[in-house]
């Protein structure tokens, strides 16, 4: 399986309707693209200081399946229109486990 996870911090001018935004739109991929098998994302719970404002956490069953939601249309128009726009950092990983 592979496992992408995605780390962004906002700009200081991002709404909070910009930020739930993000979450809601992230919400509706897991119908839309077949080949995730768990997606996770959430706000940074402030538990510990020096940490990133949110996570998305995404399992495929293989590479391909991974290719296929990374490329998917609806997934990169979303990241587009609502995520580009706020993000001030990004950073992000895969990982086979």
């Amino acid at each position: 399986m592979i496992r992408h996870v995605v780390l962004f911090n906002w700009t200081a001018d991002a709404t909070d309707e910009q930020k739930e935004r993000v979450a809601a739109e992230l919400g509706r991929l897991p119908a839309l693209i077949p080949s995730l098998r768990a997606y996770h994302f959430g706000s940074n719970a402030g538990i510990n200081p020096g940490t990133w404002d949110f996570a998305v956490v995404a399992d495929c069953d293989d590479l391909d399946g991974y290719l296929a939601y990374r490329d998917n249309p609806e997934h990169r128009a979303m990241i587009d229109k609502h995520i580009t726009p706020i993000v001030a950092q990004r950073a992000a990983t895969q990982y086979e486990f």
